[in-house]
């Protein structure tokens, strides 16, 4: 489990794809990673993956051909800087809300404009997973917390205060750009709990 709340940025320094699998390397200059241990979770850009291997500044993960089909994963470079928290602990305040690290689809950004000393996003997402969120709840984008502040239909928004656009790669995104999301865990079950009931 994971909080939302993006604790260091990385770098992908080497991807070697093996049939329709993925191994990368993730490495963080901050040497943020040191400490983790094999087997541990790690959470790159809201994918939760499972480290193999260190290097001196980072790790290892393998991503299997269902992680690379249902999250942005697929689409990730070199050199490219994604967001970075390790997996919750007892002793870590949860600051954000409770993340599996499992991708629920991939989203668009739709919208960008900049609002006082913050930034204005919307994003358009599947129609599955537009009845999952709801204004003032929770939504995790590329591994961030946000609360959600409006809804249409299939597209929602989100306000960004300086603080996390200077220390997440939320910055970097341009109209378009695809990234992960993750729906409220909550409303997950709760629509579990109701279809079991009916049947």
């Amino acid at each position: 489990m994971f909080t939302g709340i993006i604790e260091a940025q990385g770098q992908i320094t080497a991807i070697d794809r093996v049939g329709g699998d993925a191994r990368m390397t993730i490495e963080s200059a901050s040497g943020y990673v040191k400490g983790a241990g094999l087997g541990d979770s790690i959470a790159v850009n809201g994918v939760c993956l499972t480290a193999v291997a260190f290097t001196e500044l980072g790790f290892v993960a393998d991503l299997s051909a269902e992680t690379l089909q249902g999250t942005t994963a697929a689409a990730w470079r070199v050199r490219q800087v994604v967001n970075l928290e390790k997996a919750l602990t007892p002793h870590k305040p949860l600051g954000g809300h409770l993340v599996s690290g499992h991708v629920d689809g991939i989203g668009h950004l739709v919208e960008k404009h900049e609002d006082a000393r913050g930034w204005r996003l919307g994003f358009e997402v599947p129609k599955s997973l537009a009845k999952y969120i709801a204004r003032k709840g929770s939504i995790t984008i590329d591994g961030i917390s946000l609360t959600v502040n409006e809804v249409d239909k299939t597209r929602f928004g989100v306000m960004i205060v300086p603080h996390t656009w200077q220390h997440t790669t939320l910055g970097t995104l341009n109209v378009g750009s695809a990234v992960n999301l993750e729906v409220d865990l909550i409303a997950r079950y709760l629509e579990r709990l109701l279809a079991a009931r009916e049947e």
